[in-house]
């Protein structure tokens, strides 16, 4: 829970005593309504932040009622993957009475104010990937707050769900090594979320088991134009790699039509996969080799697991691993019988 200086809830006084400031100034900072100066509102910041400060109206619902809501914290709503994440959230909590608060944090200036005012409307908070820092997900938990993290790393206290990564990376590549691929390009930027660090681990795992120095990442989004971008790039190259393995759906999609609008023959001069297995995969020519991600899955245990956690069904935290499934078509080249 969050602490006061005597060990209690951390409460508006609290506040306005750390940052030196009146109730009022304190008050308006955090309601968001009038005028306040860029300096009192970044100490009222401070304050609330190193007191885990949760507003009364979550502390009340978290001791007393419950909302009958989840909150749902994402990074952004754009690509296929999230409709069907959310569609597996909601229909779950739908289906046992609870309503879902959705929140992106994409170009919100203050995503854990954001969050911490949520905390006051929803009884827990499910967070996709890297929507929020790390130490906002900690000071949800200190505040007592719920949490289900999916496709992160797990962080004490909090229940975690994500898809297996990084042993289908590493058989997918080895099936496009044992195939005679020999310069492979991976694409899609670890560093954006543990996720794509799995998959690139992967991949650099194939290559070690040979002997092989893994390449290194191609470093880009997971958009269509980054897809584009690349492919262009490759098709300007002297010395082109034989196979992309991109991060993800968008970015194979986007390569493999680039090429192929191009004169690019895939697989024969070059081959490209990808990884969620959005629908448009299966009917693109030819057909998109990739990695089936359980989806809707990932949402309606998100859900279920939160439920548990707010309900007291389950107090202590347990981290949920979904299989995944590596899905043979002809863009990556090799017969799908072996």
């Amino acid at each position: 829970m969050p602490s006061g200086p005597t060990g209690r809830p951390a409460t508006i006084y609290d506040v306005a005593a750390r940052a030196k400031l009146s109730i009022a100034t304190v008050s308006r900072v955090l309601q968001g309504t009038g005028p306040v100066s860029a300096k009192a509102r970044a100490r009222v910041d401070q304050a609330a932040q190193e007191l885990n400060y949760v507003p009364l109206r979550a502390a009340r619902s978290l001791a007393v009622q419950r909302h009958e809501a989840h909150g749902l914290v994402l990074p952004d709503l754009a690509g296929p993957f999230y409709g069907d994440l959310l569609m597996g959230y909601e229909r779950w909590a739908g289906e046992h009475g609870q309503s879902v608060v959705i929140t992106v944090t994409h170009g919100n200036p203050d995503p854990r104010r954001t969050v911490m005012d949520l905390a006051g409307r929803v009884d827990g908070i499910v967070v996709h990937g890297n929507a929020l820092e790390l130490p906002t997900v900690q000071g949800l938990r200190k505040a007592g707050v719920p949490v289900v993290l999916i496709a992160h790393p797990p962080v004490t206290g909090c229940d975690s769900v994500r898809s297996e990564s990084a042993g289908s990376a590493e058989q997918l590549t080895t099936r496009l090594l044992d195939h005679g691929r020999q310069h492979l390009q991976f694409v899609g930027d670890p560093a954006s979320s543990y996720d794509v660090s799995e998959r690139y681990a992967g991949f650099a795992k194939a290559h070690e088991l040979r002997g092989l120095q893994a390449p290194k990442p191609v470093r880009v989004p997971l958009t269509e134009e980054a897809g584009r971008t690349v492919a262009e790039k490759v098709l300007k190259a002297s010395n082109r790699p034989d196979g992309l393995v991109c991060a993800n759906d968008e970015l194979a999609l986007a390569a493999l039509t680039t090429f192929t609008a191009n004169g690019v023959r895939v697989p024969e001069q070059i081959v490209v996969t990808g990884w969620d297995d959005v629908m448009a995969a299966r009917y693109v020519s030819p057909g998109l080799t990739t990695v089936r991600q359980p989806m809707a899955e990932l949402g309606r245990t998100a859900a279920e697991r939160l439920h548990e956690r707010v309900t007291g069904a389950r107090t202590r935290a347990r981290n949920d691993v979904l299989a995944t499934q590596l899905v043979l078509r002809d863009s990556c080249g090799t017969d799908r019988g072996r």
